[in-house]
């Protein structure tokens, strides 16, 4: 007699979106014997969960996950995005304000490399997201040294090889030349361990400065460095996909809120008000003026009135393998 595969999710899933750890991390715990289930050890991801189980990591209650939350982060120089270091140099989970819950970086970025940081409570959202097939681009303002042609930047655009190792074609243009350095804008859709740096080197450029700028929607638009600011769930159903409603507990509404924004209204809009609300909108954008040393080509427009740091080309358009949540 064949018995009918138990329903729910995965265990590893469960672990993942409880925030303890990435997907593939969760699979690691559970292979090295340190989740049991309902009283008995386990060493196999292959486990599906129903809510009647209890489940325990080194001997503590797993928490139930928590409404899945997204921040920006602006990475200063001089930190690393892992989080512990042999060498006892700061991480990136040391700067973070003290009231964050338990948050993983979706990529990373290099300790001298600076700029936008994905953070998020939720192990399965970090790994859809840090996976090539997303389809998002992560743009850089990169400034090196020397004087490259576009000839020079023409096999990166092609897509070359080193060590073995196979980088996808990269996006890259010459913006402006600045004395002795260049500006350039490159777009990647993949997230190789120094790849930019790597690449650059291998057609004569020194790299001495890289700043992330965007991955796929979100801009690093004028945040500084150090700081934080959550994503709207509004944004992250629009952009991901994801279910976003309130937990029982009401613990979504007492969130607070550090984004910039205007608050919903229950009250119907009359065309006064939609009139009003286009000269607001057309007032609070302002344009910044980049300085000789500013990664910014030219003057960019900051949606302040929406919080939103989404650029345009992005809006509501979900990463590729991206579904609804149940």
């Amino acid at each position: 007699m064949t018995q009918t595969a138990r329903k729910g999710d995965r265990i590893a899933k469960i672990i993942a979106r409880a925030g303890l750890a990435s997907r593939r991390g969760a699979e690691y715990i559970i292979k090295s014997g340190r989740v049991s289930v309902n009283g008995k050890p386990i060493d196999s991801p292959a486990l599906n969960i129903i809510d009647t189980d209890q489940i325990t990591v080194d001997g503590k209650p797993l928490t139930k996950p928590e409404p899945t939350r997204l921040w920006l982060y602006y990475k200063p120089i001089g930190i690393i995005s892992t989080n512990h270091d042999e060498k006892n140099r700061t991480t990136i989970y040391e700067t973070l304000p003290e009231d964050m819950p338990r948050v993983m970086s979706i990529g990373r970025l290099d300790i001298n490399s600076e700029g936008l940081l994905l953070l998020t409570n939720d192990g399965e959202v970090k790994r859809k997201l840090e996976l090539p097939s997303t389809g998002w681009v992560r743009r850089y303002r990169v400034r090196t040294n020397g004087r490259p042609t576009d000839s020079t930047l023409e096999p990166l655009r092609k897509g070359i090889t080193l060590d073995g190792e196979r980088f996808q074609p990269m996006q890259v243009t010459l913006d402006r030349q600045q004395g002795a350095n260049a500006w350039l804008t490159i777009g990647l859709r993949e997230g190789k361990n120094r790849e930019i740096r790597r690449a650059l080197e291998s057609v004569g450029l020194i790299v001495n400065r890289l700043i992330r700028i965007s991955f796929g929607p979100f801009q690093l638009s004028d945040l500084k460095p150090g700081a934080t600011e959550e994503v709207r769930r509004r944004v992250m159903r629009d952009q991901l996909g994801l279910d976003t409603k309130e937990g029982n507990d009401g613990t979504a509404t007492k969130k607070k809120k550090v984004i910039r924004g205007q608050h919903k209204t229950t009250q119907k809009p009359t065309p006064e008000m939609n009139n009003q609300k286009k000269r607001r909108s057309t007032q609070n954008a302002t344009v910044q003026k980049p300085t000789s040393d500013s990664p910014n080509k030219s003057p960019s427009f900051s949606l302040k009135s929406s919080g939103r740091r989404l650029s345009d080309n992005h809006k509501k358009n979900k990463p590729k393998g991206f579904k609804q949540k149940n």
